[in-house]
């Protein structure tokens, strides 16, 4: 007989506790506010000219946002050079038209192969890259800490998650750099981010001021092909729930939407009936309604450059037009 209450009380508290946390959290919202991220050297890769690229997203589009990389590789192409001329220019369009900026620095940045040291780093130590990161990142936020248009710096890119051609992490260097933004710019906000499908946030959210998750439906890996993960939009309200456990007034944004193909190869090595296989238009539509669904208050579309060549290149331009309606 005890053994029986045992089980209805177990069954009860896990039914329980799975419905609290499964709860919509605070802030979801229908009226989510789009944004875009922009990769130069991506861009560059796909074939385009970046520059033209980059202002058709803001005459065309007009995102309200936008997520911009600041690549290591780009700022310091030699060990004691700064060059900052294509950011400014960069920086200084969005302000132009009231675009508001997330500028994300670190070893680790969006787009594969994800660490984007420069060339004369090979051979340094780690104590020496190290060093060497930190004066980039206060280069960098000394630079562009009092631009009026600046949102918010994302420190690292999913710093928690193993992925790219990056060497572990270590917790310790990162609470360094993050420290470092906060005392070189205590008036901006910090977000770290971290993968949607494959991490549990807390450790990411607890560093953050605006906490970001990854927001992906298919991907693929070497094991499984193409893979679609079945995770209903609850999934995110579970794992925002148990992030506002330890947290409760943490802000919790889609980072990086998919809205572009991912396959074994890059895009640009890449068909384009084989681009389609893990982002037609049919799935492009229904990763914003998932997006809605789960109902973050920003979501920023990772894929832009992808719109435009599609556009511009392959006679495709639907991705395009409709992302106009979102804005």
């Amino acid at each position: 007989m005890k053994k029986i209450l045992f089980l209805i009380i177990l069954f009860a508290v896990l039914y329980f506790g799975f419905v609290y946390l499964t709860r919509q959290p605070s802030g979801i919202t229908k009226d989510i506010e789009w944004g875009v991220a922009f990769s130069k050297p991506f861009a560059i890769d796909m074939g385009l000219n970046w520059k033209k690229a980059y202002l058709a997203i803001l005459d065309e589009l007009k995102p309200k946002s936008l997520r911009l990389p600041v690549y290591w590789r780009d700022i310091q192409p030699n060990e004691d050079e700064n060059v900052f001329d294509d950011y400014d220019w960069m920086i200084n369009e969005a302000g132009k038209r009231n675009v508001k900026l997330i500028l994300a620095i670190g070893r680790k940045s969006p787009r594969w192969p994800e660490c984007n040291e420069p060339k004369w780093t090979d051979g340094l130590d780690k104590e020496a890259v190290d060093e060497r990161v930190l004066n980039y990142i206060e280069k960098t936020v000394l630079k562009y800490k009092n631009i009026p248009n600046l949102y918010l710096w994302q420190v690292e890119n999913e710093p928690f998650l193993v992925f790219g051609e990056c060497p572990k992490l270590e917790v310790d260097f990162l609470d360094k750099e993050i420290s470092l933004v906060r005392k070189l710019d205590p008036n901006h906000k910090i977000m770290i981010t971290d993968s949607g499908e494959l991490s549990v946030w807390v450790r990411a959210a607890k560093r953050a001021d605006v906490f970001g998750t990854t927001m992906y439906k298919i991907v693929w890996n070497k094991y499984t092909g193409y893979f679609k993960y079945p995770l209903p939009p609850k999934f995110f309200w579970l794992k925002a729930n148990i992030v506002r456990l330890f947290y409760p007034q943490k802000p919790i944004i889609v980072s990086e939407l998919q809205a572009e193909p991912w396959g074994p190869k890059m895009i640009y090595e890449t068909p384009l009936e084989d681009q389609f296989k893990s982002m037609d238009f049919a799935q492009f539509n229904d990763n914003i309604k998932y997006a809605r669904d789960v109902g973050f208050s920003e979501a920023y579309l990772w894929g832009v450059e992808w719109w435009y060549w599609l556009k511009t290149k392959q006679n495709h331009p639907e991705f395009w037009d409709y992302a106009k309606t979102l804005f």
